[in-house]
């Protein structure tokens, strides 16, 4: 069972859930997932759009490889080279989600990724039913 709770104590979150009790099920780590297909070419060199789109299907196999999909997902981490491009990865990621009851984020920007054409990575917690 997923709860999503926003305490009326702390601003109201746009995008993300402040606090997501998972109980059941089995804990999934999902490692940073980047931009690339299966055979790791680079997908949407320059576009954060692009880029985040291959990350969300990379990460849609990855929760499907053990049981689960995206309503089983608690917690993301989004790493990016410009956080001012967090708009266009929110709008891929919106895709994916429940918007009503999106899972906890954090969203931070760092001064480059594994390879310098990465633009964005996600990584993610998954609880999927046992």
């Amino acid at each position: 069972m997923i709860e999503h709770i926003n305490p009326e104590t702390i601003a109201a979150p746009r995008g993300y859930t402040h606090v997501v009790r998972a109980t059941g099920g089995k804990l999934v780590f999902i490692s940073g997932q980047v931009a690339m297909d299966a055979e790791g070419n680079l997908v949407g060199e320059g576009d954060v759009g692009a880029q985040t789109e291959q990350v969300f299907e990379n990460l849609k196999a990855a929760l499907a490889s053990a049981g689960g999909d995206f309503s089983h997902v608690v917690k993301f981490g989004f790493f990016m080279t410009d956080i001012e491009q967090a708009g266009a990865a929110r709008e891929v990621r919106d895709r994916y989600v429940d918007t009503a009851n999106p899972p906890a984020s954090t969203a931070v920007e760092v001064s480059r990724l594994v390879r310098p054409k990465f633009l964005v990575e996600v990584d993610a917690i998954a609880v999927v039913p046992e």
